[in-house]
């Protein structure tokens, strides 16, 4: 839908003709439905930049180029178990307003699936359940690649990001050269009725006490990412992380004081809300298709 408008919005007859508004709005409404009429709103007003600050973009930069890089991790999780060379479990135990555990985390039909749920006789007692796993190594630099469908509902949201042990102090990681936290993608917005349908990026450094500091990046679309696998990645250099959408370029940035110079593992998890609004016999999965990673 959005390709066909696109085509209709720049046919050179259209502005050749010089449509009334009027004309242009019949055109546009005949036969549409309410959802339609705002989907096409929306289109239009991120082609001509009325579109706020925060509100999610679609990504328009240049493709994916790996040229000199190539691939020093996969995993497409074709098993009937994790690959303990490759990951481990992290985080078991509490975790936000819930609970983290291994039982959690299962490979089944070609994915890696992570699930939230309520358990009354859970590991460490009645409560909201999830899972989280970590690359058993550690990487500096390169294009760290995941393709999912991520989880929907209940406050939990999907995420895929790197961490270094820099973070454990705003000492070590000294504005984000010693160490960040950096979420390739975080799918939370599944309530946010004109972003649902994407994700969103942040760097994070100087630790998780009072010295730490952030920064929000940006939110970008994917394609019916609850539903259907969308690719989402970072190439970290030297100098820079650029972010990447089904292979499209969605932002940079070099936040605080530059990007991290130490290793960082990768971390996969379905995170937990701090409150929650679903009851008891609530689920949801995270299922990811495969990982990647890319070095020079």
């Amino acid at each position: 839908m959005w390709e066909d408008f696109k085509k209709w919005l720049w046919m050179p007859s259209q502005w050749s003709a010089f449509y009334s508004l009027g004309d242009l709005c019949k055109e546009m409404l005949s036969g549409v439905s309410v959802k339609r009429f705002f989907v096409l709103l929306l289109a239009v007003l991120e082609v001509f930049g009325l579109l706020t600050i925060g509100t999610p973009r679609t990504p328009i930069g240049p493709p994916l180029d790996l040229t000199g890089y190539s691939i020093v991790f996969e995993d497409d999780f074709n098993g009937d178990a994790l690959d303990m060379e490759k990951w481990e479990y992290r985080a078991s135990g509490a975790r936000s307003a819930g609970f983290m555990h291994p039982d959690q985390v299962r490979v089944q039909d070609g994915k890696l699936i992570l699930k939230a749920e309520y358990l009354e006789n859970g590991a460490y007692g009645p409560g909201w359940y999830s899972g989280m796993v970590r690359t058993v190594d550690e990487f500096q630099y390169g294009y760290f690649e995941m393709t999912c469908v991520c989880s929907k509902g209940g406050g939990f949201w999907s995420a895929w990001w790197l961490n270094s042990t820099g973070m454990e102090s705003a000492e070590k990681s000294n504005g984000g050269i010693g160490g960040a936290e950096i979420d390739i993608f975080e799918a939370f917005n599944y309530n946010d009725v004109i972003g649902s349908d994407s994700v969103s990026m942040n760097v994070h450094v100087g630790g998780y006490g009072d010295g730490l500091s952030s920064q929000g990046i940006g939110s970008f679309k994917g394609n019916k990412i609850y539903t259907q696998n969308n690719t989402f990645g970072l190439l970290w250099t030297p100098t820079e992380y650029i972010f990447y959408v089904n292979g499209i370029e969605a932002t940079r940035s070099t936040f605080e004081k530059g990007v991290s110079q130490e290793k960082e593992y990768g971390i996969i998890s379905l995170e937990l809300p701090s409150e929650f609004s679903e009851q008891p016999g609530f689920s949801t999965e995270f299922l990811v298709d495969s990982i990647k990673i890319y070095q020079k």
